[in-house]
């Protein structure tokens, strides 16, 4: 619950109790009560913003302003009248600041982690065109691939600068996440209202460069900003992260010219594993060419200011679901790939020929309990895991499900309001899969050893270890 948001509570509580406590006779500071709540919930609609779940503290506002007025004009005590309806209007208020605090509470405006590393964290997007792919999802058959890139990295913002939304292009984004949670679009508007602790074309920072690299692949209806809380936990920790809409797949693209792309159900039909295969391996080129135009922005020829500070040697990938099964393929293929995390990888789409070949790479996969577990994505995981001729870690995570290794657990502090979201609390959740993400990368990208990666943790018993190495 936001700062103005409390006030305004705690302030109608005061005047609820006031009205409808039988008092001798009111102080005389409360004819003034309900024009302060007033001014103040003005200040919250400027500063903070509207969110549907205040409506019924607004209403109940309005009407403590309404029934005081009177006595304010005149500067006497408003007289009560009819008792009956007293006593109802007095439950109606009891029931609207009761509703009031439970959407405030249960549906709250979510708040990413402050990210744990010494840095500030800068953001750019791109828009970027692979003139050597036909586009295979268009109608247009001359339209060539087309993806929105971001990248997070450390950065000095400098005074005044501000910081980024979690999900530009709110009136595209919004209908399309409400329609992926089967909710009305009203219901997710206040999610346009997270603060990111990441910062606009701020410049990067020097002292620390040349950074290693994470690219981020989402899954089948994902978006880049998914997991963004990551995103900041790396670049604040001295990564550069990039992420990527992988178009037709992703829940909405939204170009720099404003053209939308929506998902587009018909690019994975039910049973057709040749089409997921083209998806996987769509996912996987759209990786390869994000690492192509990495060198061209290291070389300066895309953009001077990123020339020079991308350790393009020392390159991590991480995956979520469709897109953990794409990084497996591009590191089976790249050997730029250096090191890899698929959570939750969807493994299925790959070819047979990916499954068997041993992986080079050290690689680590996290699971959870989803069902997604019970056909034949488990034994493909087992294969891939045990077939690593590097280091390999499997790590199973108690309490979590499929759409959990992301922001998604923190939208609500009750886990069964959502669908696919495991019983662990949200920020532990979130904590855990940080906290492996940084070990991770920190021992294969900065050679930084971690005590996280020797064996189970007492810290966090929720996950089930296993590792190997050649």
């Amino acid at each position: 619950m936001r700062l103005f948001e409390f006030l305004i509570l705690v302030l109608d509580l005061i005047a609820l109790l006031v009205l409808n406590l039988r008092l001798r006779s009111k102080p005389e500071w409360f004819r003034f009560l309900p024009s302060v709540i007033v001014g103040i919930l003005i200040v919250h609609l400027v500063v903070e913003h509207y969110r549907w779940q205040m409506v019924p503290a607004y209403l109940l506002t309005g009407a403590f302003f309404l029934l005081t007025l009177p006595g304010m004009l005149k500067g006497t005590e408003s007289q009560p009248g009819n008792r009956g309806l007293a006593i109802l209007g007095g439950g109606l208020e009891v029931v609207g600041w009761v509703a009031a605090v439970a959407l405030s509470i249960l549906l709250p405006v979510p708040r990413l982690p402050t990210p744990p590393g010494p840095d500030a964290v800068g953001s750019v997007v791109y828009d970027w065109v692979d003139t050597s792919r036909d586009e295979a999802y268009s109608t247009d058959p001359t339209d060539k691939r087309e993806v929105m890139v971001q990248i997070w990295y450390p950065t000095q913002p400098p005074p005044g600068a501000q910081t980024i939304p979690l999900i530009d292009h709110w009136d595209v984004a919004g209908p399309a996440i409400a329609q992926f949670l089967s909710l009305p679009s009203f219901a997710v508007d206040h999610f346009s209202l997270v603060r990111t602790h990441t910062y606009a074309e701020t410049p990067i920072k020097t002292a620390g460069a040349p950074y290693p690299v994470v690219i981020y692949s989402h899954g089948y209806l994902g978006y880049r900003t998914a997991s963004f809380n990551q995103m900041e936990a790396l670049a604040s920790s001295g990564y550069i992260v990039v992420a990527l809409d992988h178009t037709y797949s992703a829940i909405f693209t939204v170009f720099s010219d404003g053209r939308v792309v929506l998902n587009t159900p018909a690019v994975l039909p039910p049973g057709d594993q040749q089409a997921r295969e083209t998806l996987e391996a769509t996912h996987a080129a759209d990786v390869r060419f994000v690492m192509n135009q990495l060198e061209a922005l290291n070389s300066g020829a895309l953009d001077k200011r990123f020339a020079g500070r991308f350790n393009l040697q020392r390159v991590g990938l991480v995956g979520i679901s469709t897109g953990g099964g794409a990084i497996v393929w591009v590191c089976s293929l790249d050997p730029r790939c250096k090191s890899g995390i698929a959570m939750d990888g969807w493994f299925e789409p790959l070819p047979e020929t990916v499954i068997s070949e041993p992986l080079r790479q050290p690689f680590m996969f996290m699971q959870s309990e989803t069902k997604m577990w019970e056909v034949d994505n488990q034994p493909r995981l087992e294969k891939l895991y045990q077939g690593v001729g590097a280091d390999a870690y499997h790590l199973k995570f108690a309490g979590v499900l499929h759409r959990d290794f992301g922001d998604y657990p923190l939208v609500t502090p009750l886990s069964g309001l959502l669908p696919e979201r495991g019983s662990l609390n949200g920020e532990r959740t979130v904590q855990i899969t940080d906290a492996y993400l940084l070990a991770y990368f920190n021992k294969y990208l900065k050679g930084q050893p971690s005590p996280l990666l020797t064996g189970p943790s007492p810290d966090y018993p929720e996950v089930q270890f296993e590792s190997h190495s050649p």
